[in-house]
């Protein structure tokens, strides 16, 4: 099973900083609502304290959602190590703050090797710009 993969990060791949998520913007909020709506969004517990209700998702919240989710699933992922599942994702959809913040996890995918499928900036509500991107596994399956 694969599964399209959220994440958030700052320029320089930057995910948490001493456990806490670098930023948050409503408009990120929003926007994964969109994408999600209608599906199933799975989450760890610190992920589901902001993002646990969502209107028109399923929301699920379990520390191994990574291994659980479904091809049909998308999974959102603040602080998880990509690299040890990175065979079960299809797709990732990543949003960039524009902007670098201190960190200490960060993106363990290599997405120079991805296929990217979108790219679209809007405004935040916290950040002038943000950038949405869309990647897919080079000679994956739509």
């Amino acid at each position: 099973m694969v599964m399209t993969v959220i994440l958030c990060t700052d320029n320089n791949g930057g995910r948490m900083f001493h456990g806490r998520r670098q930023s948050r913007d409503s408009a990120v909020t929003e926007k994964i609502r969109e994408i999600c709506k209608g599906k199933k969004l799975w989450m760890n517990a610190y992920s589901w304290k902001l993002y646990g209700n969502l209107d028109g998702v399923e929301t699920v919240s379990d520390e191994e959602f990574l291994i659980k989710a479904r091809r049909e699933d998308y999974c959102l992922s603040e602080s998880d190590r990509l690299s040890l599942v990175s065979d079960k994702i299809h797709a990732v959809i990543l949003f960039c703050w524009n902007r670098s913040y201190p960190s200490d996890v960060c993106l363990d995918l290599d997405l120079e090797q991805w296929e990217k499928t979108m790219a679209l900036e809007f405004p935040g509500t916290s950040h002038e710009s943000i950038t949405m991107e869309s990647y897919k596994r080079n000679g994956a399956l739509s």
